[in-house]
């Protein structure tokens, strides 16, 4: 489920469209309004929007406060206007609402010549949309070049299009954003990160060093708390105690690929709980070591298709060897120094 941001000039009607995999917010609005800005090469005097209701919703007073500064301060770094229609009026918008009828109908069109709606990932999707946005772009030149010369210079550089809270990494090797649990590298433990949160993805910072990438994901206020694990953030830790993997609140986030799930099923039917754990951190540690995760991947599913049981000393014989050779050496020939001294007579 997701949302298509849609930017649209009044004159040329050249358009811009980004993919929101949350509701409506100012992360959102922030990200794809610059984005779009961007790629446009300027900015209109005015920027308009609908009531923006949905962003504000369930929100306390201070937060709604700080979001309409966040958004003023934004149009003014682009020295833009801002303006709203009322909520529920969407025919203040005037001919752009049915720009967006049209959008969804050459979208529908294109998902018929393509053939499917399926995408194998979100990159995909997103480029589906992009190439169809440049083609119905296209038709437009004349009048976006005439619609460019009455836009505004873009300032030397973006502003913030990004939420940004504190948190610790517990002693689990991990941090809580909004209700969801991310891991870090367990040197981490103890330190409070900057996390910026942005629509489709997390970015923490020690200082002002990166040092973790996570995709987003939106927490629920029932069920059980959503985990979002890099396996290479804790594998050092389960490599010295194989079991904790038992046990762990979060072990199937942990595995990379559905090969691996079906590894640690078979492992819990056919071995004991001890033999289990330490045939899975075994194979996900030679994954990690071996910077190998789609190949070991392959390799577990053959073994399984064959009705055998993965063994990561097995699997480890079986890894393409890299090639690690040095380069022969290359002689390197010394100038003399005259050189230098013809170049500096040759300068006089």
């Amino acid at each position: 489920m997701h949302r298509l941001y849609h930017f649209v000039l009044v004159y040329s009607r050249w358009e811009h469209v980004g993919v929101v995999l949350g509701g409506e917010s100012f992360t959102a609005l922030a990200e794809n309004l610059q984005n779009a800005l961007w790629s446009l090469g300027g900015a209109p005097e005015n920027h308009r929007t609908d009531s923006l209701s949905a962003a504000f919703r369930n929100l306390s007073v201070e937060e709604k406060e700080d979001i309409t500064k966040r958004y003023s301060a934004f149009v003014e770094h682009y020295g833009m206007e801002a303006s709203r229609n009322n909520r529920g009026e969407s025919h203040e918008n005037g001919a752009i609402e049915s720009h967006h009828g049209h959008l969804k109908t050459a979208i529908k069109q294109a998902l018929i010549l393509r053939g499917s709606n399926d995408f194998d990932t979100l990159d995909e999707y997103r480029r589906f949309l992009d190439e169809l946005i440049a083609r119905r772009n296209k038709h437009r030149d004349q009048d976006i070049q005439t619609e460019l010369k009455s836009l505004k210079a873009l300032p030397p550089r973006r502003t913030t299009d990004y939420t940004e809270v504190v948190s610790r990494v517990t002693k689990t090797s991990g941090f809580l954003v909004k209700q969801v649990f991310y891991s870090a590298p367990s040197r981490l433990i103890g330190q409070r990160l900057r996390v910026h949160i942005y629509d489709n993805r997390i970015e923490a910072y020690l200082g002002s060093t990166h040092v973790v990438s996570h995709s987003r994901e939106r927490g629920h206020g029932k069920g059980p708390r959503i985990h979002v694990i890099n396996y290479h953030h804790v594998i050092h830790a389960l490599k010295r105690k194989p079991q904790a993997l038992a046990n762990s609140i979060y072990r199937d986030s942990i595995f990379p690929r559905t090969e691996y799930s079906l590894a640690w099923t078979l492992f819990q039917k056919k071995l004991s709980r001890r033999d289990a754990c330490r045939q899975m951190v075994g194979i996900l540690f030679l994954a990690h070591e071996e910077a190998c995760e789609a190949e070991v991947a392959h390799l577990i599913s053959r073994e399984i298709n064959a009705g055998r049981l993965p063994c990561a000393k097995k699997l480890k014989l079986n890894i393409t060897k890299k090639n690690t050779d040095l380069p022969p050496d290359i002689p390197v020939v010394q100038p003399s120094l005259s050189v230098f001294d013809t170049l500096l007579e040759d300068r006089a």
